[in-house]
């Protein structure tokens, strides 16, 4: 299995988990809803401890460990205040004149973005798949069925809980609201490859 020719040095390493680690205790001082809170940072908490759980055997890029900060930067955010309620989703809607919080979309944007990447380093390494137009659509396809069974767990949060499970939900009304976060998160894998397939490339010692 290929090691990534470009992966974190331990002074980043310590930086990135020192930032989401306080980003963490930040946003679970007083958030809106607790258990909204705990339902999106809980994916956040399931990947910290795989990540350094596998840096030793299985390294990561820089590129990706990097996103993967963000991600959760983005996660933990929504989580603090819930996504239809983020100050920074209410600056947009005002500075552009929207009807809606759309923070929510910057986070299946996100859903897609990072995935992708994800998605991309482990069908190169872990596969015989090689570069090309297959690679490109099978990222997407991954990107897309994840965003699609997340809104299964939407459904499901909504079945179980009820009206508890609106913050969660943060449809704000919009009945397009389930296509709106699954075309995101598509846009989100698209741009990301189109983005940075030659960076990640290199960082995986492709050339």
């Amino acid at each position: 299995m290929p090691t990534p020719a470009v992966s974190l040095t331990r002074v980043e390493a310590k930086f990135l988990l020192a930032v989401v680690g306080a980003a963490l205790v930040w946003s679970g001082i007083a958030p809106h809803d607790r258990l909204t809170w705990f339902m999106e940072i809980a994916w956040v908490l399931a990947a910290i401890p795989l990540l350094l759980a596998t840096h030793a055997r299985f390294p990561l890029t820089r590129l990706l460990y990097w996103l993967i900060a963000v991600h959760c930067l983005i996660l933990i955010y929504g989580g603090k205040y819930t996504y239809a309620l983020t100050p920074l989703g209410d600056l947009w809607r005002d500075w552009f004149g929207l009807v809606r919080n759309n923070y929510d979309r910057l986070g299946h944007f996100a859903q897609g973005f990072i995935p992708a990447i994800l998605a991309r380093e482990l069908l190169l390494r872990c596969t015989p798949l090689v570069r090309g137009g297959w690679l490109f659509y099978l990222v997407c396809a991954a990107c897309l069925s994840f965003s699609a069974f997340f809104e299964f767990i939407e459904w499901w949060a909504a079945l179980i809980m009820g009206g508890s499970a609106d913050a969660y939900l943060a449809t704000q009304g919009d009945i397009w609201d389930t296509q709106w976060d699954m075309f995101c998160a598509l846009v989100g894998a698209i741009t990301a490859q189109l983005l940075f397939a030659r960076v990640h490339d290199r960082q995986l010692g492709l050339g």
